[in-house]
């Protein structure tokens, strides 16, 4: 089904930019620290910030609560990271930006109040019709009801129309604080029109590569410089070989279990239906296929005009017996279902934009006719609705059945591994598993990352094992394919290998530790001869390197073994055609280039997009002034400990998140 006429998703988004922008304005710098002047007192409350020195002493500051914190962490995740949803660890790092943010929320908006920045009823109002939420909440200008609206913010924030509504007005008041503070940021025409030429200017280039893979290949040191460097890193070898572990388990699959897998009874299975009946529900629902004749928004009158006599010309073609694969490939707009004849498949009511979602719920099945919406012109097809209705039993009796067994399978599985673990306490490894028919086996030492290849999955028990002492009873662990009762057997503490044993590991780390300097060197001769001979490619002939041409690219073009031009070579954009470029570290690769081509924009190009670029940089003024105005203001707190911080609110710093 084509993305842009889906609702859903948009709603929701558009309902969520607003109660995520009061609390994380884009131009705030959250977690900064030091925050906390003293611990907050109530474990409800996250934070307590005062608007004046005076403040703490009349207890009269402003609060976050730890509730408010956890249900924001909550929608921030599930909106934007769903997969950690699940993980307490991430979780709380999350819940600690929230919690940082909102508590930078609380400031700007004391900070708005200062200055005499106020909003109204009516300015909410205003906000919920023409801003982000417009379009769900006032669907062709029409208020969808009090009741609707309530439902709609209950479902998908989970908030009461009065707390979205304090959001929407704290988004108001932060907005025009925003404003305020920038007002005065300006930027010249001659600032504009650089930038512009900056942004814009094309190269292409000649150039010669010299490849870290290549040149590591000719570091190739002695013997007795390896075992040089292997002693003189003694330390960084001192425990190169990890601990590891030898383990001595049984193992069983399900075909071991006693009496194997009970099949679910009748009324099991009725129960089970019972109890998931909400999983059978089948939304009403419609089938249809369209041929999109794409109008721009605000497009004018010759135009959308345009666009309605092709539909009317495709819609006379199809109901004089046209061919719907052919005619959608020929004039569909909607790239998602054109090359298949412009199937939509079936859409719940509600998912589509409000009028194509009218027509196909509405529309006589097998009619072909024209409908307008904010994307242009459809010509639609109803080919089957389907009404609201549960799926009978017997349609989803073989899933039941087997989710059934497969939980009647784990659960005996986990039972018997219970059950063998306790009689293997008592009696030890080798006398149960002999009671058992199982086969008692010990494993060489391995480490945790290691692999049990005998077991279809180790990764639970070598977790279990490494997080186990020498000796503890024994334990059991899924396999993937039953269970395994163990125990650890014996413990070999991480150590120095001998250097015989990890030659191959110290040639790889004294090539890496020479390699910069080689690397660095190569490049710089390279660029030498180049431009000493005023010959690229010569000199990367007598040194080895490989010569390649880019296309004409921009500052943010991207060039095999380069990267992004802008962000690694600068500098060549500042060479005239014909110069050579000095040596230039791209990472794993050392380049020197020459100019071939180069296009700067015309006056005339630089003066037809002079507003839009003097808006993208005022824009980015104005993050920057804003920046520092939060950020002073941030520090004026703490300054004067107007925030106190609960003691436990600080979360954990996940690295690289």
């Amino acid at each position: 089904m084509i993305r842009f006429l889906q609702t859903e998703n948009r709603l929701t988004k558009a309902l969520f930019v607003v109660i995520i922008g009061a609390a994380s304005v884009s131009m705030v710098v959250y977690l900064i620290p030091g925050l906390t002047g003293g611990a907050a007192t109530s474990p409800d409350t996250y934070a307590v910030v005062y608007p004046h020195w005076y403040s703490r002493w009349l207890s009269s500051g402003d609060t976050v609560s730890q509730a408010r914190v956890e249900q924001m962490t909550r929608q921030q995740v599930m909106q934007r990271n769903p997969q950690y949803a699940e993980n307490p660890m991430i979780l709380k790092f999350f819940e600690s930006q929230v919690g940082q943010q909102l508590v930078q929320q609380t400031v700007l908006l004391q900070a708005a109040h200062k200055l005499g920045i106020h909003a109204s009823e009516d300015d909410v109002r205003q906000f919920l019709q023409t801003g982000p939420t417009g379009q769900a909440l006032f669907p062709n200008g029409k208020f969808i009801g009090q009741e609707a609206y309530a439902n709609l913010i209950s479902q998908r924030l989970n908030m009461s129309v009065s707390e979205f509504e304090e959001d929407v007005k704290n988004e108001i008041l932060i907005r025009r604080l925003q404003s305020l503070i920038t007002a005065g940021v300006t930027v010249s025409d001659k600032e504009v029109r650089d930038a512009y030429r900056k942004q814009n200017i094309k190269i292409k280039f000649d150039y010669a590569v010299i490849s870290s893979d290549d040149l590591l290949k000719t570091i190739n040191p002695s013997d007795s410089d390896l075992e040089a460097f292997f002693k003189k890193n003694a330390a960084r070898y001192a425990t190169a070989v990890p601990e590891a572990r030898k383990i001595t388990y049984f193992a069983f699959t399900p075909n071991d279990v006693p009496g194997g897998v009970p099949q679910p009874t009748q009324q099991q299975i009725q129960q089970y239906y019972n109890a998931h009946l909400s999983e059978y529900q089948v939304p009403e629902q419609a089938k249809s296929r369209h041929i999109l004749i794409k109008v721009a928004p605000g497009a004018d009158a010759k135009t959308d005009a345009a666009a309605k006599a092709k539909a009317e010309d495709v819609l006379k073609q199809l109901q004089a017996g046209g061919n719907w694969n052919e005619l959608a490939k020929k004039y569909s707009d909607d790239p998602g279902s054109k090359d298949s004849g412009g199937e939509l498949g079936f859409a719940q009511r509600g998912r589509m934009v409000p009028e194509f979602d009218n027509a196909i719920f509405t529309q006589k099945i097998g009619d072909i006719k024209i409908v307008k919406s904010q994307f242009g012109y459809h010509i639609v097809q109803v080919e089957d609705r389907q009404t609201a209705h549960t799926q009978p039993l017997n349609e989803v009796l073989p899933q039941i059945q087997a989710t059934l067994v497969r939980d009647a399978s784990a659960q005996a599985q986990e039972n018997y591994a219970k059950t063998l673990t306790s009689e293997a306490i008592k009696d030890g490894l080798e006398k149960t598993a002999a009671a058992h028919h199982l086969e008692v086996v010990t494993t060489q030492p391995i480490d945790q990352t290691g692999v049990i290849a005998a077991l279809p999955s180790s990764t639970a028990l070598l977790s279990k094992a490494f997080g186990s002492k020498q000796g503890d009873p024994p334990q059991f662990a899924p396999t993937g394919e039953g269970y395994a009762i163990f125990q650890v057997t014996g413990i070999v503490a991480a150590h120095a290998p001998a250097f015989a044993d990890w030659k191959s590991h110290v040639l790889d780390d004294y090539r890496n530790e020479k390699l910069p300097a080689l690397l660095s060197q190569r490049t710089q001769d390279l660029a030498t001869k180049a431009k000493n001979e005023n010959d690229l490619a010569k000199a990367a002939k007598e040194v080895g390197a490989t010569v390649k041409t880019s296309d004409l690219v921009s500052p943010t073009g991207q060039v095999p073994d380069l990267g992004q031009v802008g962000q690694v070579a600068p500098q060549l954009f500042d060479l005239s055609v014909g110069n050579v470029s000095g040596a230039i570290n791209a990472e794993r690769n050392g380049i020197v280039a020459k100019i071939v081509d180069k296009q700067e924009p015309s006056a005339d190009e630089i003066q037809k997009n002079l507003d839009q670029t003097r808006e993208e940089i005022l824009e980015e003024r104005r993050e920057e002034a804003f920046n520092v105005f939060l950020s002073n203001v941030m520090n004026d707190y703490r300054k004067h400990k107007l925030i106190r911080l609960n003691a436990q609110a600080a979360g954990p710093q996940i690295p690289g998140m």
